[in-house]
């Protein structure tokens, strides 16, 4: 009997974490038969600086999840994050092809392709795109276009980028480590998969996750990304500043950090120091806001994940600066289950297995990554249709 099984491989700056998924007939959601996960080295800020370190990474984290599930993982999903993710908008546009102005495939293809021309890439490889709205001689149109008639055609689409180099890199990575890279999904996505639901995505969402070295800012409305920025700021610069205030080692101030008090230490100097470098972050996500328009204007808030969000407080802190419903992020996918993977760090990885569900957010394969890296979105064309 073939089993429909799909694992996510999510190599952070601090862990890497992989979880192993199994699809069951009937079943929206995958059971968990398995999970894995080692502490990260050789990779800083989402890039890979000792590929050999990070082989033996991956390598860690591939046998536990294969000892815990009893399978051989061959194939995998893997998230990308880090410095150079980036999330773009873009325009293009068409004439119709046909004499009777009848919308074809070809013509969404065409003005798709019209789009990615006007981005600037620059060494950076197109990852996910997702088609945002669409106009035919000036009204938007709402559902499928094929079949509609018109003279011109506009589309907006929104372009996740990668660095091409960070992304070779991380794919030989994981080869290294004996796991073909089925897709490659942004972080972003693959956690909004697992903590925002569609209410959240269609009214208007930020979503804040604050890693071990990196900070990720992304906005969704009407249910799709419209925004993707990365920070180099994250929870190590929290840790490092109570070290550094307290003059004690790392280890102590990550405990404090967490909550763990100790007598002889001030709680009101650790919220300041905390709140204080809070507050920077914070600053980030708000100038970004108000670049793109939405300060203040997201009616479903912002919500926190990451290892570097579990900070009393962090919430109510967030509602004082930026003036927006906050909240840390919870999944419903376990129900009433205790289990590890209710930490919020578990969920990028938790995404990408539920990406194996129809690979509903990537059609194209990236297995020739390494020997063709020619940006084109031709095998993405299924995806982007309104």
């Amino acid at each position: 009997m073939i089993r429909n099984i799909s694992a996510g491989i999510d190599m952070g700056s601090s862990m890497t974490r992989i979880v192993v998924g199994e699809f069951f007939k009937g079943e929206k959601n995958p059971k968990i038969v398995g999970i894995g996960e080692s502490e990260t080295s050789g990779v800083k800020h989402g890039y890979v600086v000792n590929a050999e370190e990070a082989v033996l990474s991956v390598k860690n984290a591939v046998a536990m999840a294969e000892k815990s599930s009893g399978i051989k993982i061959k194939r995998a999903f893997v998230a990308v994050g880090g410095l150079s993710l980036r999330g773009e908008l873009c325009n293009g546009s068409v004439i119709i092809s046909k004499a009777d102005g009848e919308v074809t495939n070809l013509d969404i293809q065409k003005a798709l392709a019209d789009c990615e021309e006007n981005l600037n890439l620059n060494n950076k490889k197109i990852i996910q795109v997702f088609h945002i709205s669409s106009r035919l001689d000036g009204k938007e149109v709402l559902g499928r276009l094929e079949g509609m008639r018109g003279t011109k055609l506009e589309v907006k689409a929104f372009f996740v980028t990668y660095s091409i180099q960070h992304l070779e890199d991380l794919i030989e990575i994981v080869a290294k480590a004996g796991v073909e890279t089925i897709d490659v999904i942004a972080s972003p996505v693959a956690l909004g998969q697992i903590v925002l639901s569609s209410k959240q995505k269609i009214a208007g969402v930020a979503l804040v996750n604050i890693g071990h070295h990196i900070t990720s800012l992304s906005v969704f409305e009407n249910g799709l990304p419209v925004f993707i920025h990365t920070f180099s700021i994250g929870g190590t610069d929290i840790t490092n500043d109570i070290a550094l205030g307290f003059k004690i080692p790392l280890p102590q101030a990550e405990l404090l950090k967490q909550g763990n008090m100790a007598e002889d230490f001030s709680r009101k100097k650790l919220e300041e120091i905390i709140e204080a470098r809070l507050s920077d972050i914070f600053e980030l996500i708000e100038n970004h806001l108000k670049k793109i328009k939405r300060s203040g204007l997201l009616p479903a808030g912002i919500i926190f994940v990451g290892g570097g969000a579990n900070i009393e407080g962090l919430p109510e802190l967030s509602k004082s600066i930026l003036k927006l419903p906050a909240s840390f992020g919870t999944t419903d996918f376990f129900g009433n289950a205790k289990t590890k993977l209710r930490d919020s760090s578990w969920f990028a990885a938790l995404g990408l297995v539920i990406s194996g569900r129809d690979n509903s957010y990537s059609e194209g394969s990236f297995r020739n990554l390494l020997k063709d890296l020619k940006n084109t979105i031709k095998s993405s064309i299924k995806q982007l249709m309104p």
